[in-house]
């Protein structure tokens, strides 16, 4: 009996080998070759079924300037937040890949979603591959949503869920998850590299091709990434990911990559009894509420996508030992260690001999430099053992070389906190405003070792 050719498949960029390499010779990624049985496949191209004929004929060249532009018709999902993340709503024929870790609220959010647009009018479909119908139908009793006219068709199959798309015809669809769905053309098991990529490419053809908005669900790996090839996030418009604790009743939704609207925009919504309501106001949950100011607290603006967030950086300076310990959650560990350098080389602040431990409050992770300043004057307080003064905001990015640069959109982020009663700022001096902002008195410095003397002059 003749053996089953097997090739070994690049889970990152989806390329394949003959034999096992330990680095990909597509893209370079380490280990990350795995070996599945290769596909015999019919003669014929695969996208060449009836559903994608009409995409066979050439289309018309045209110059750039005779295109005409306009502007991107948006359905609102009924969820705020949502169309936040979304750039304002949901897209006609647009295709939206949402990650996050098991039990987090996927399935949960989009039921919701799904169950505001069904009594906006418009039809729904949602495909579960994981679940029963009845299952999905208790979920909803929990939630609330009673008499929910949402369409359920439990499929795994691609050939059947595209027909029901073709037949049905609805303007959102969602597809839970992507990784139970197979395709009879492949005879790989479901969730494998070839079946993810091959499915996640009918269903975005077909979006394009019939525009039905389309909503994948993804899993991911003990990393944090999404399951399955690279390749399936250059696929799509947007991909989303769910952030946050599954002991915490606060969850983030942030857009990784969005092609109509913004990137890095993040929805704040709160678990309840009755699923996921959206946060109006999210700087309160990421605010310790202190009676008195403490040390070891400073409070910053940092920016997610469009708005402004106030969020409170603490940190907790104390003995260590020969090998002090430096733990970060929700910063960049190796961007502390740097602050620490320059904290010492500039601001005559040592903490060589110190453990030194920094954290964001909410559960939230920055991943802009405007933080720098913040943590510096955080990990001063703590060390020290001296409060900040009541209503102390303070950002900027600090450099090797000690100096204090400014964060985008700066007035913005001054605005928000006097906006939320804070009296005191320290700030990059390219972030000074003009004009005055009333009820904020603003500090703007140039070096690190000016802002320690700022702050050590207010207290």
């Amino acid at each position: 009996m003749a053996k089953d050719k097997t090739l070994f498949t690049c889970t990152e960029c989806g390329g394949t080998s003959p034999r096992w390499l330990g680095k990909c010779p597509s893209c370079n990624a380490w280990n990350t070759l795995i070996e599945s049985v290769a596909e015999a496949g019919p003669g014929k191209n695969r996208y060449s079924g009836t559903q994608f004929a009409g995409l066979a004929q050439a289309q018309a060249v045209m110059p750039l300037a005779a295109i005409e532009a306009t502007d991107i018709a948006r359905t609102p999902s009924g969820i705020d937040e949502l169309d936040r993340v979304l750039g304002g709503g949901i897209v006609e024929g647009g295709v939206v890949l949402i990650g996050g870790d098991p039990g987090i609220g996927k399935s949960t959010l989009l039921l919701q979603a799904l169950d505001a647009l069904q009594r906006a009018g418009l039809p729904t479909l949602y495909v579960t591959g994981e679940e029963s119908g009845a299952q999905v139908a208790l979920r909803s009793r929990r939630l609330g949503l009673d008499h929910s006219q949402v369409n359920v068709l439990a499929e795994i199959q691609l050939e059947k869920i595209l027909a029901t798309i073709e037949s049905m015809q609805p303007a959102v669809a969602v597809i839970d998850s992507i990784q139970t769905v197979y395709s009879d053309q492949l005879t790989s098991a479901p969730g494998s590299v070839a079946q993810v990529r091959e499915c996640a490419a009918h269903l975005t053809r077909c979006a394009k091709a019939s525009g039905v908005a389309i909503v994948l669900v993804g899993h991911v790996t003990k990393e944090g990434a999404l399951a399955g090839p690279r390749v399936l996030e250059h696929m799509v418009d947007t991909v989303l990911y769910f952030e946050g604790d599954t002991h915490s009743q606060f969850r983030l939704v942030r857009a990784i990559k969005n092609r109509f609207g913004a990137v890095n925009e993040i929805g704040v919504f709160a678990m309840t009894e009755k699923g996921l309501k959206g946060v109006s106001n999210p700087s309160a949950i990421f605010l310790s509420q202190h009676s008195e100011p403490v040390p070891g607290s400073c409070v910053m603006v940092t920016l997610e996508g469009t708005r402004p967030l106030l969020v409170e950086i603490q940190a907790l300076v104390d003995s260590g030992g020969p090998s002090p310990r430096r733990l970060s959650v929700g910063l960049d560990k190796d961007r502390l260690a740097m602050l620490l350098a320059v904290l010492h080389r500039h601001a005559g602040v040592a903490c060589m001999d110190q453990d030194v431990f920094v954290n964001a409050v909410g559960g939230v992770r920055i991943s802009e430099p405007a933080a720098d300043l913040a943590v510096m004057l955080a990990i001063t307080s703590s060390l020290r053992g001296k409060a900040l003064p009541q209503g102390f905001i303070a950002f900027g990015e600090v450099g090797l070389a000690g100096e204090v640069r400014p964060a985008p959109r700066g007035q913005e982020r001054l605005r928000e906190a006097a906006k939320l009663g804070f009296s005191v700022a320290v700030v990059p001096k390219a972030n000074a405003p003009k004009k005055p902002i009333e009820g904020l008195t603003i500090h703007a410095v140039e070096r690190v070792e000016e802002a320690m003397n700022v702050v050590r002059a207010m207290g």
